[in-house]
């Protein structure tokens, strides 16, 4: 796929990008101001946040089909989004080192998906290293995850909300850039 239409592309769905960033920062908040929440309030919280985020994934695969782009990585990110929401919803009741190493599986997964489309655009957007970054730091949050799944309660919550609110950060910046850099383009 060449770069232009990829940013176009891209650019054409920002605002679902940015979404998937509020998204984040909104879970992320809530975990920072309710430290102390229950694990099955977790599971319920970061469903709800994994349902919308896979939404949203699913809205640009869609936006994007058009193009005859492969979207395959937004459906897949998308359809374990609303999968993981819907499970999350039936079953709050999940153990804290499933949910953890589920969480930490999909960071893995979703970061890395975002650091292949910031190599793919970084030749036609600014400050490209911020889509890098936001994968990077999914990569690294999800391994540590997984090295550590049964860390004591509070520090996973801290740890979940400070990833994410730095990954929506990120990708909301980046949804912005990705628009400025489409309508620089034409």
């Amino acid at each position: 796929m060449a770069v232009d239409a990829l940013v176009r592309q891209l650019g054409d769905a920002w605002g679902w990008i940015l979404l998937r960033g509020l998204a984040s920062i909104a879970f992320g908040a809530l975990a920072v101001l309710w430290p102390g929440m229950t694990i099955v309030v977790l599971v319920i919280m970061w469903g709800a946040w994994a349902f919308v985020d896979g939404i949203a994934s699913l809205a640009t695969a869609w936006k994007a089909r058009d193009e005859g782009k492969p979207v395959w990585p937004l459906v897949l990110i998308g359809v374990l989004g609303v999968g993981a929401g819907v499970v999350a919803a039936l079953s709050p009741g999940l153990t804290a080192v499933a949910l953890l190493t589920f969480i930490a599986w999909w960071a893995v997964f979703m970061g890395v998906f975002q650091i292949v489309h910031a190599i793919r655009v970084r030749k036609a957007i600014d400050h490209e290293w911020m889509l890098i970054l936001s994968g990077v730091v999914s990569v690294l949050f999800g391994a540590y995850m997984l090295m550590s799944p049964t860390r004591g309660a509070l520090a996973v919550v801290w740890i979940i909300a400070v990833w994410s609110i730095a990954f929506g950060v990120l990708l909301a910046s980046a949804a912005f850039r990705l628009k400025r850099a489409r309508d620089a383009g034409g």
